[in-house]
């Protein structure tokens, strides 16, 4: 298996990260939240693998961003 990235599916501000970069994470574990026009979008790993970010809490995204990549355990 390959890197898997994990994008934006809104236009938004990270709002809350909640998964260590570097930490191993299962499928459906939550790695962040986003803030939408006052909405909380839930990001979570789409399979278990260890966990890189591309943002940081309060930074802008735009859909199709890649806020996240896994790596295959």
């Amino acid at each position: 298996m390959s890197r898997i990235d994990i994008h934006s599916a809104v236009a938004g501000t990270v709002w809350q990260i909640t998964a260590q970069p570097g930490a191993r994470v299962g499928t459906g574990d939550l790695i962040m939240i986003l803030e939408s026009m006052k909405l909380e979008i839930e990001i979570p790993a789409p399979r278990d693998g260890t966990l890189s970010l591309t943002v940081t809490e309060g930074q802008a995204v735009s859909v199709g961003d890649v806020v996240a990549t896994l790596e295959p355990v």
